[in-house]
């Protein structure tokens, strides 16, 4: 009893000062006045902070800490939204729009390498099974058909329907009848003799007079439905012969069709009531009536609307139309009589009549109504047959209409040159803002000037003068008379005289406008890029016009001179590309590219003096130009001076002393069979120039062609410690170990490059060709995988890829090499040789055409030589020279096959269509 008590004192001992019942567990009683007396007040909300910091619990967030300051409540909610809260609005906006921008592209970047990272991690189950289902392309029937159903597989017995029916009486009673049989006849069937349909007795059913009724019953119908019947008495207009042919022509209209369309008439009509004046109402209800196929209502309502609307030429030329040609004559001869003014209505009179003199007689009758419409005029001087004619009319024509430009330019068309010079000075004084006018004037002068085959040259220059003269003053009067065309469309015009054999005319256009519109400090560019644009639009003479005038300009741009001489040599004649020449090393005289075209035009031209001329030319501007003596010696070697040849390959050793003359001396050296001198010229050349990594290769060679393998070896050993980035000397060394039959070493050479050089595709595909001649197919293909691994977009990999796989499979492999590569070109020759072998012979001569697109794939002598090669077996002589010819044009340097043919010591001195035949020959 006495722990009892000891339990419960708590309950006579006072509360705390800030005590509440049930806080501590959540609850919330509520007090009463009598609780907490007249005085007394809560807890603060300090102390109820700490009493729940002191038992451990999480303070109560205010709901409102958290506010959206846009949308603002409370003190702010009554307070009008200003201009300032808006301005205040805007430029944190702009901030904040600031500093995600400034963050958006790494995040960006971040958020793709991301997805990137999870696409390759967790593939998508179609880009797994992408190869195995591109490989279901190459199935055939029979293996399709060979693929067995799909079962049960589950291994759970289902459970069959064992549901049973009542089968009814009626089936029953019918199966037991099935297998009864009669053994007695009924009374009819007794009455017959046995037949339930009795017979007559020898009666023959003649089927002649049956089919000939029939055809009489059909004819008589057709009578009364063409109305020729006399009994009938009644005629539509139903044409026999073609009633069953128009039968195939009835539309037959969906239930759809017929409520539009008879809603649409309901509008139209209500449209022509409530305003019976507008002309495009009635038009349209007429439209409708012909598309429901009621012509009789078409015509009917088309009818009201010309005597609702006279005055409307629309509602006129739509009743003509409706209407057979007879009929429309009627109705555009009504016309004219109200509407007279209508051009429209006065030409479909025209079109109306068959005979040329009526059709005179009406457009004569029309001027005289509208003298002044050029389309009339127009109209009726085309129907004239004599120019004599034609004239008088069109002299008549611009009395009436002064200020038709097209008028004044057909009359000078015309006339003779002296009339027709006049006739334009009247033109020009009655139209002064015309600009065709000048151009007319422009072309007559340079057609007089040229029409004469004889005409001395000084006189016919002079006469040509005189067209940039005229242009010139046609382009300030029309500015004097505010007309102010845009560069561009001079540019047009220009390019529209030169598509109508007027390139004098052209240049002259270009000469007075092509700097208009155009700041000082962006000339050049613009210029160079007009002449290309007009280029590949094919407009030759404007774009030849433009560069001569900003070679005029600029005469000190040997770039410009280039553009010029490439025009020239692809669209130009020789002549004109010695021209261009000439001038362009006048100008540039240091530049040595200008210099080496003009001698090379001259050369292949077969005028070797001048080539020598121009090159001796060549070397008083740039006496130091290793391009300029190596041009020099070359020339002299292909014409059979090889002593010469020998004597400036030692000055020019002497003057300019360069690596690549040095080079070229050696390999001259070699050519002639003198290894010795050869050998010895390397040797010099080393000392002076040890980091050249070609004179390495040149000494190696020669120690490899007199079977001195040790010193080939040793030179290589050296060229790849002095340069061990030029990936030639690696390969270079791995084929030496291979034709001393030494492959392991071979191997370990090129194992050694590839560290030296990482991601080398040449490297990678040359040991797998060292695999491969070994006779490792396997370690030819797992080499194969490991260099696509480190160089992906390799086309040389990729090709070798596509040949490795068994056939089915190479046209899914190309397509992922197509993808992988970039369209490469090699891939792309790859592609065209797989359509050859399936016979594909138009897709393989497109992807052919395909992998010499580019300028940088012409480079690549190998396509070529495929090309060659497909065309000689399937194509045509017309096909082979077509493609002998880009292959010249090309002039290519590259190729695996390429440049151990051309830079071969037996094919010196063969040109670019000799090379791609031995090329074409030795591919396999």
């Amino acid at each position: 009893m006495a722990a009892n008590k000891n339990k419960l004192a708590f309950l006579s001992m006072p509360a705390p000062a800030s005590y509440v019942a049930g806080l501590g567990r959540g609850a919330s009683g509520f007090t009463t006045r009598s609780d907490i007396g007249p005085a007394r007040e809560g807890p603060s909300a300090e102390a109820i902070a700490e009493a729940q910091a002191r038992r451990g619990e999480e303070v109560d967030v205010d709901p409102e800490q958290f506010q959206d300051p846009d949308n603002e409540y409370g003190l702010f909610a009554g307070t009008t939204y200003e201009q300032d809260d808006e301005e205040a609005d805007k430029i944190y906006e702009a901030v904040d729009q600031s500093m995600d921008a400034r963050r958006r592209a790494r995040r960006e970047a971040r958020e793709n390498a991301e997805l990137a990272q999870h696409r390759a991690e967790r593939p998508k189950i179609q880009q797994q099974f992408a190869d195995l289902k591109r490989g279901l392309s190459v199935v055939t029937d029979q293996e399709w058909e060979n693929i067995p159903e799909v079962g049960n597989l589950t291994r759970k017995k289902r459970r069959k329907d064992e549901r049973t029916f009542v089968v009814p009486d009626s089936v029953i009673v019918g199966d037991r009848g099935k297998t009864e049989y009669e053994s007695s006849l009924d009374t009819r069937q007794q009455q017959s003799g046995g037949f339930e349909t009795p017979a007559d007795s020898g009666a023959m059913t003649n089927f002649v007079e049956i089919g000939q009724a029939r055809d009489k019953i059909l004819s008589l119908k057709l009578d009364q439905i063409s109305g020729t019947s006399a009994t009938s008495g009644s005629a539509t207009s139903v044409d026999p012969k073609g009633y069953l042919t128009s039968l195939d022509s009835v539309v037959i209209k969906s239930e759809a069709e017929i409520g539009d369309i008879k809603r649409a008439r309901m509008l139209f009509d209500s449209l022509v009531k409530s305003n019976p004046k507008h002309a495009p109402g009635w038009i349209a209800a007429a439209c409708l009536e012909e598309h429901a196929g009621r012509m009789v209502a078409a015509r009917k309502l088309i009818k009201a609307g010309c005597e609702q609307c006279p005055k409307s030429e629309d509602v006129w030329l739509e009743a003509a139309r409706l209407h057979n040609k007879d009929d429309a004559k009627v109705i555009l001869a009504n016309a004219v009589q109200h509407v007279g003014q209508s051009v429209k209505i006065w030409l479909a009179a025209a079109d109306l009549e068959q005979d040329v003199k009526a059709k005179k007689r009406v457009l004569r009758k029309a001027l005289e109504n509208i003298p002044n419409s050029v389309r009339l005029w127009k109209e009726t001087v085309n129907l004239e047959t004599s120019p004599s004619d034609a004239r008088i009319l069109l002299s008549r024509a611009v009395e009436v209409i002064p200020l038709s430009v097209e008028l004044w330019l057909a009359l000078a068309r015309l006339e003779t040159p002296e009339r027709a010079k006049a006739v334009l000075n009247k033109a020009r004084k009655s139209v002064p803002t015309s600009h065709e006018i000048w151009i007319a004037a422009g072309r007559l002068l340079e057609q007089e000037a040229t029409a004469d085959p004889d005409k001395p040259v000084e006189a016919r220059n002079k006469e040509l003068d005189v067209v940039d003269k005229t242009i010139e003053a046609g382009v300030r009067e029309l500015r004097r008379h505010q007309v102010l065309l845009t560069r561009d469309q001079w540019l047009k015009e220009a390019e529209r005289c030169e598509s109508e054999a007027s390139p004098r005319t052209c240049e002259a256009i270009i000469k007075a406008t092509v700097a208009m519109e155009v700041e000082e400090e962006d000339r050049l560019d613009t210029w160079v890029a007009d002449a290309e644009s007009a280029e590949t639009r094919g407009m030759v003479g404007t774009a030849r016009a433009i560069l001569a005038y900003a070679l005029k300009v600029f005469p000190d741009k040997r770039n410009l001179w280039r553009k010029a001489a490439d025009l020239e040599k692809v669209h130009g004649t020789r002549e004109s590309l010695d021209a261009v020449l000439a001038q362009a090393v006048h100008y540039c005289p240091q530049a040595e590219v200008l210099w080496l075209m003009s001698a090379k035009e001259k050369w292949l031209a077969g005028d070797v003096p001048a080539a020598r001329e121009v090159l001796e030319k060549a070397f008083v501007a740039n006496p130091e130009s290793e391009q300029i003596w190596l041009a020099a010696v070359k020339l002299e070697a292909e014409n059979g001076e090889l002593g010469v040849a020998r004597e400036l390959l030692v000055r020019a050793r002497t003057v300019a002393d360069t690596e690549r003359i040095w080079m070229k001396s050696a390999v001259f050296e070699r050519q002639q069979g003198r290894y010795g001198a050869a050998l010895e010229t390397v040797s010099t050349a080393l000392s002076k120039f040890p980091k050249f990594a070609k004179l390495y290769m040149i000494q190696g060679q020669i120690h490899q062609l007199q079977k001195n393998y040790p010193a080939a070896r040793a030179s290589y050993a050296a060229g790849l410690k002095a340069c061990p980035k030029e990936t030639t000397l690696w390969v270079l060394a791995s084929k030496l170990e291979e034709l001393d039959e030494k492959s392991i070493k071979a191997r370990a050479i090129l194992e050694k490059g590839r560290l030296v050089n990482p991601a080398n595709e040449i490297l990678w595909a040359e040991a797998v060709g060292v695999e491969e001649r070994s006779g490792g197919a396997a370690q030819a293909k797992a080499m194969l995988s490991r260099g696509l691994q480190e160089c992906p977009t390799s086309g040389i990999l990729w090709s070798m890829a596509i040949w490795a796989e068994p056939r089915p499979a190479r046209k899914s492999r190309s397509v992922d090499g197509l993808k992988k590569s970039k369209d490469n070109a090699i891939v792309t020759c790859t592609v065209a040789r797989l359509f050859w072998a399936e016979r594909k012979i138009e897709k393989a001569r497109q992807w052919f055409s395909r992998s010499v697109a580019t300028e940088q794939d012409r480079d690549l002598g190998d396509d070529w030589a495929w090309w060659l090669r497909f065309e000689r077996q399937h194509g045509t002589p017309e096909y082979v020279a077509e493609v002998v010819k880009q292959c010249v044009a090309a002039e290519p340097h590259h190729g695996l096959v390429w440049q151990s043919v051309a830079k071969d010591d037996k094919n010196v001195g063969k040109g670019t269509k000799e090379i791609l035949e031995l090329v074409a020959e030795a591919l396999h």
